[in-house]
């Protein structure tokens, strides 16, 4: 039994509830092992980390990565990832008239920026993002999502054993001296959360700047309104998390215990059944939100569960509207006349976890 939660209170309420943990030893699915072999979320529910750790665990590692993304060093990054968007559009106003957005601009700048962070060589960016692709898709088989899961640990082993021999100024050596010299991390914890800053660093963001250029585009007056400065950029990011979130659904957390849900009438959360948080769904939920299905800048305040809330709540939030608001500000500024490209519309990418789609043709006049 896995509950799909849809609705903004009541997903509002689960996320702060002492009741409800991360560890899979918890649902009795996986306790059991019925989970079918090769299960492709096998990996979100299992993989060492802060996404699969409660109370003191969670705390410790959380504590560990966090200093990476203060807001001191989060606003220390602005200045590279505004060169970086420049370089971008350089190379986009290079392409002949129409182009795949998606492509060319909205994943290479988080995937660099990540890249740098966790000391990625260059080379190896392109192949860590086919890798996290196949992992979160919903078409890829078992086969392959199991070997894109071995593909993922092997190359960020292999990282981790590179940044032994020759430390460097990134957030993986930091990681493996939190390991090393103060035992706070387990080798296991370690390559998971590299995988985990990988995933998240790079797939929501790249989402983000993707949805938030399809909604601009589909609503030319309000795109109109953030250029004559009616709306800020912020506005922008924040109504695109709610209206169309980089993530579709996040698997999973367990009950501890039995939740009653609703009230007086509702319904029960048995002790070690499964939720999904359904971002979403939650973000249209019109008991929430007036208009819930229409984008609307002018939404105040434009309060959004997107990027979590609690203990898990996104640690890279800071750096992910950062990088969404920078992208978008450049690319607007450099073609304000940018459009849809002309024929059908484009189709979403096959995705439980997910939610953007395939690619974004424009055109640029």
């Amino acid at each position: 039994m896995v509950w799909a939660i849809t609705h903004h209170d009541t997903l509002q309420q689960l996320l702060t509830d002492p009741r409800v943990g991360k560890n899979p030893q918890l649902w009795d699915t996986f306790r059991q092992g019925l989970l079918p072999k090769g299960w492709p979320l096998l990996n979100f529910v299992t993989v060492p980390g802060m996404t699969t750790a409660d109370g003191d665990d969670h705390r410790r590692l959380r504590g560990l990565v966090s200093q990476a993304f203060t807001p001191r060093r989060v606003s220390a990054l602005q200045p590279g990832i505004e060169r970086l968007t420049e370089q971008l559009l350089d190379g986009v106003a290079l392409l002949d008239g129409e182009f795949d957005l998606r492509e060319h601009f909205a994943y290479p700048l988080p995937m660099q920026v990540i890249g740098t962070l966790l000391g990625l060589p260059p080379k190896q960016q392109d192949e860590l993002h086919e890798l996290s692709d196949t992992l979160v898709s919903s078409s890829a088989t078992p086969e392959a999502a199991v070997a894109a899961q071995t593909g993922l640990f092997a190359l960020l082993a292999a990282l981790v054993e590179a940044k032994r021999v020759e430390p460097g100024d990134d957030l993986t050596t930091d990681l493996i001296a939190a390991r090393e010299d103060e035992d706070r991390l387990s080798e296991q914890e370690l390559v998971g959360t590299l995988l985990l800053m990988l995933v998240a660093g790079h797939e929501t963001t790249l989402n983000l700047i993707t949805n938030a250029v399809r909604a601009l585009l589909a609503h030319p007056e309000q795109l109109r309104q953030v250029l004559d400065g009616t709306y800020s950029w912020a506005a922008v990011v924040e109504e695109t998390l709610r209206y169309d979130s980089p993530v579709g659904q996040f698997p999973l957390r367990y009950a501890s215990e039995d939740i009653e849900v609703g009230g007086a009438g509702g319904v029960v959360i048995r002790r070690g059944e499964a939720m999904l948080a359904s971002y979403g769904a939650v973000g249209r939920d019109g008991a929430h939100y007036p208009d819930a299905d229409r984008f609307d800048l002018s939404r105040q305040p434009a309060r959004h569960l997107s990027l979590g809330h609690g203990p898990h709540f996104c640690l890279g939030s800071g750096l992910a509207r950062l990088e969404a608001e920078t992208a978008l500000r450049g690319l607007f500024e450099r073609f304000p006349e940018l459009r849809a490209a002309d024929g059908p519309g484009p189709e979403p990418i096959a995705s439980f976890v997910s939610n953007s789609v395939r690619e974004l043709r424009v055109r640029v006049r």
